[in-house]
């Protein structure tokens, strides 16, 4: 058993099958101990010529495939008279070679074999010591495996993890996704200003994430989030798109905000194209809004978004503000200024055009979220 776990080792050497600590490991035992060393030497010349005995077989096999394809193809004839084509001819011209090196991959094996009975006789005792190591060196590593195994198993499976404490915040307002390969979150300005500490958003399941502000242009109100949190999960493309354009006067509108806990729906239409005392940055909205609203998106029914709530005038009821959506390209465009965001992109598969309103708030509440700060 000890001769073929040294045999066993020596060929996973010369095959370079150890890992790079094995192998250290290894050439370290080699050096002091003379009879592994030859052993290993012995090992890899015996897998060379191995390796050049596969080779010559497969060359001869080529030889009399395309032998024959020059038969079949007429370019070379194969009678009794003649003989052998000059292609066989070549095989048995060196067939002699073969043979020899044939022999020798015998003679070697033949020689490993008597080695390791050899050892076994001797029983030397630096060589039991090798063996022990040996084993106790694939132990261990056989262990590291194992635990290597079931690290990635738990990972792969969601493994769940102790819950993180739930963060305390001193105000709400809302957010939106806009690109979800850099987990871009669009909110207002001023809601990021009222974080002095630190932000979070927190899906409609409840679940929170840390967050930083990349981006903030306190004359739009406008400013973009990224999820910083590793166990935010990448979601799919976002199905409403952002419009380029201007909204009309009369669209029919809805939103979707954090005024309350829970996520709140709300409709009304564009009243207005242009915001407080003809500020080209907002346009004016006929709906209600309260403290959280900030930051919610408002979207038309073909699914395309239109801008984000920012203010509401005191002296007029039901009279809200919302920044124009043509600010979010503005935005990204100075995002992509920044040093590893260059080729940030928008990213969006608008899906809610056709369908009936029940159903593209279904489709949109999984991308707007609470933005807390303390």
């Amino acid at each position: 058993m000890e001769d073929t776990l040294l045999i066993d080792a020596a060929e996973r050497f010369a095959r370079g099958e150890m890992s790079a600590e094995e192998k250290i490991f290894f050439e370290e035992l080699r050096k002091q101990n003379p009879e592994l060393d030859q052993l290993v030497v012995e090992q890899l010349f015996f897998l060379n010529e191995l390796e050049r005995y596969g080779n010559t077989k497969n060359f001869k096999h080529i030889l009399q495939e395309t032998e024959a394809k020059l038969v079949q193809e007429g370019m070379i004839s194969r009678s009794p008279l003649q003989g052998d084509s000059k292609v066989v001819y070549l095989w048995k011209r060196y067939k002699r070679t073969i043979a020899v090196a044939a022999s020798i991959a015998g003679i070697v094996s033949l020689s490993i074999v008597g080695i390791s009975a050899l050892l076994h006789r001797e029983k030397n005792d630096n060589l039991k010591i090798l063996v022990g190591q040996l084993k106790e060196k694939d132990r261990e590593i056989k262990q590291i495996k194992n635990q290597t195994d079931k690290l990635a198993a738990a990972i792969e499976n969601n493994a769940p993890t102790a819950p993180r404490p739930r963060v305390d915040a001193k105000f709400r307002a809302t957010g939106f996704l806009i690109d979800v390969s850099n987990n871009f979150i669009v909110t207002n300005a001023h809601v990021v200003n009222e974080a002095r500490h630190q932000l979070i958003v927190e899906n409609n399941r409840g679940e929170q994430f840390t967050a930083e502000a990349i981006y903030t242009n306190p004359e739009a109100d406008l400013a973009i989030l990224k999820v910083k949190d590793n166990t935010f999960k990448k979601m799919s493309p976002i199905p409403y798109s952002i419009r380029k354009s201007n909204a009309d006067l009369g669209e029919q509108v809805f939103m979707l905000g954090f005024p309350k806990q829970e996520i709140v729906y709300g409709e009304g239409y564009v009243s207005a194209k242009n915001g407080y005392q003809m500020d080209t940055t907002y346009f004016q909205l006929s709906t209600s809004a309260n403290e959280g609203n900030s930051g919610s998106p408002v979207i038309n029914r073909n699914g395309e978004l239109l801008g984000i709530i920012t203010s509401m005038e005191t002296n007029a009821e039901g009279v809200v503000f919302a920044i124009k959506s043509s600010n979010i390209y503005k935005a990204m465009d100075e995002v992509k200024k920044m040093k590893g965001y260059e080729d940030i992109r928008i990213t969006s598969q608008p899906s809610l055009k056709g369908s009936d309103r029940v159903s593209q708030i279904k489709k949109v509440e999984d991308y707007v979220f609470m933005v807390k700060g303390n």
